[in-house]
């Protein structure tokens, strides 16, 4: 018995429902996200954009990804595994993806007449994360909202980007951004995101004060 002859004119089909046609549809947007945040690091590195153009759309992007995220579930374990599943070759939009916040906030150096403000801010995200620290929290979503919340305000003092401090408060965002809502950081990492926090802290009190070796 012959097989029907393969129609190489006729629309190759990834689904034979409903439901994996949503799933598809949903992947597809999420690539769709991954590659236009790519674009636009490229753009914003080679000065095509404007900050006050790049920002808003970066932060527009991270939000999308984040909500498909949630809506392919286990589809997606990790964003590195769904990337190299469809041969992405995207490393800026991962970079940016990890961090999780724009490149116009991780590098800020702004000073103005606000700065008093800024500082009582900082200091209360400072305090603010240590104390959910204190009090028990190790999932990410408890902690990465302060986390974020502080490495934005943070970025804001000039001279920032050379504190020792910087670096690590991104790296342990990097972390958080890559675990589910529901992980835990351990005992040990724990440990270490207090020391880290406690240091970055006195480094930018030493900084505002003039004292810094």
């Amino acid at each position: 018995m012959s097989s029907a002859p393969l129609n190489l004119d006729e629309e190759a089909r990834l689904y034979t429902t409903n439901a994996e046609r949503e799933k598809y549809g949903l992947l597809a947007t999420l690539f769709g996200i991954i590659v236009a945040l790519e674009y636009l690091e490229r753009a914003y590195v080679r000065d095509s954009v404007t900050a006050a153009e790049y920002s808003p759309a970066c932060t527009r992007l991270l939000s999308q990804y984040k909500t498909m995220l949630k809506l392919v579930g286990d589809d997606v374990p990790s964003i590195e595994q769904f990337m190299s599943r469809f041969r992405m070759d995207h490393p800026a939009a991962l970079y940016r993806i990890q961090v999780g916040v724009p490149a116009t906030v991780e590098h800020s150096s702004e000073a103005g007449p606000e700065t008093s403000k800024w500082v009582a801010e900082t200091t209360q995200w400072f305090i603010t994360f240590a104390d959910a620290l204190k009090l028990g929290m190790r999932a990410k979503d408890q902690l990465h909202p302060h986390l974020q919340e502080l490495v934005t305000s943070y970025a804001r003092f000039k001279g920032s980007k050379d504190w020792e401090g910087r670096s690590k408060i991104v790296g342990w965002l990097i972390t958080l951004n890559g675990m589910k809502a529901s992980e835990q950081l351990t005992e040990e990492q724990v440990r270490q995101l207090s020391f880290d926090i406690e240091h970055a802290y006195g480094e930018f009190m030493r900084s505002l004060s003039g004292k810094e070796d």
